[in-house]
C-alpha cells in the first residue's frame, strides 16, 4: 500500500459564530473511520523534542494541533512524508501500521490525539527495525 493511501489531511468545517470558534470531530464513519476510544495530548514539548517514535499494529489515530503547530513525519518502510499541523481545523489521519514521530513542537503546541483502541503496549513497535521486519512478515504472508 502507497504510503498516501496510509494518512488523509482532514479539515473540519468552524461552526462558530459571532461568539468565537467551534469545531467538532465525531467518529463512527461521520468525521473518522473509527469509533474514539481514548483521547491525549501532548503539551509542554519543545522543537527539540521527537515524541511518538513508534508504529502500532491495530490502532488508527487523528491529531491535531488544537494550539500552535507541530510537525509528523510518517513512514510505511518504503516511502516517507512530513506534514505540518498548524491549524487546529486541521486533523491527520493515520491509519495503523505506520511509523510516526512528532517533533518540531512551536512553544504554545498543543497536540490532540484522538485512537481507535484502548492503551495497550503489546500492540506498539518501539524499534524501527523490527517495525520493518514485522512490514517484511505480512508482506510474505500475503504472497502465500
Amino acid at each position: 500500500m502507497s504510503l498516501v493511501e496510509q494518512y488523509k489531511l482532514i479539515e473540519f468545517a468552524d461552526l462558530g459564530d459571532e461568539r468565537g470558534n467551534l469545531v467538532v470531530i465525531e467518529g463512527e464513519g461521520m468525521d473518522l473511520p473509527f469509533d474514539i476510544k481514548r483521547v491525549f495530548y501532548i503539551y509542554g514539548s519543545d522543537s527539540t523534542v521527537i515524541r511518538g517514535q513508534h508504529a502500532n499494529r491495530e490502532t488508527e489515530f487523528l491529531l491535531v494541533n488544537v494550539s500552535g503547530s507541530s510537525k509528523v513525519r510518517v513512514d510505511n518502510g518504503d516511502e516517507s512524508a512530513v506534514i505540518e499541523l498548524n491549524r487546529p481545523r486541521m486533523g491527520l489521519y493515520l491509519s495503523s501500521m505506520l511509523w510516526k514521530d512528532m517533533y518540531d513542537f512551536s512553544e504554545d503546541s498543543v497536540l490532540l490525539v484522538l485512537a481507535s483502541r484502548h492503551y495497550d503496549e503489546k500492540e506498539y513497535i518501539r524499534d524501527y527495525g523490527t517495525y520493518l521486519q514485522v512490514l517484511k512478515e505480512k508482506e510474505f504472508s500475503k504472497s502465500e
